[in-house]
């Protein structure tokens, strides 16, 4: 459902793109690299970190610093393993993860007019 046009070029009201609109987003998956790891992972089960630095174009240090954040947060399970003799680490989008995701892009949708 798209919003209709404000009759005579007026503004839309507070509550679509106003603070009450903003509180509803997820401060932790705003960051636009974050938003783009959850987005990569909620198309998977799990990925390879590799995997996911190249989707999101990003260094591994980067990668690094906003996976665990995101693990802080409980949006993304850190799995480390082996490959033969070589460790690898899968990173995976956990329910609640899904859940912010959901949440954040729908409260984006609002604010851009598209709820």
């Amino acid at each position: 459902m798209t919003a209709a046009p404000a009759p005579g070029g007026a503004l839309p009201a507070p509550d679509v793109v106003g603070a009450s609109a903003r509180v509803r987003l997820d401060e932790v998956i705003h960051a636009p690299v974050r938003l783009s790891i959850v987005a990569a992972l909620a198309a998977t089960d799990e990925a390879e970190f590799g995997a996911v630095r190249d989707a999101v174009e990003v260094s591994d240090s980067a990668l690094s610093k906003h996976a665990s954040a995101l693990e802080q947060a409980g949006y993304v399970a850190v799995r480390k393993g082996y490959v033969g003799k070589r460790p690898r680490t899968w990173l995976k989008l956990t329910p609640p993860g899904r859940d912010a995701l959901a949440a954040h892009l729908a409260a984006l949708r609002r604010i851009a007019g598209d709820a």
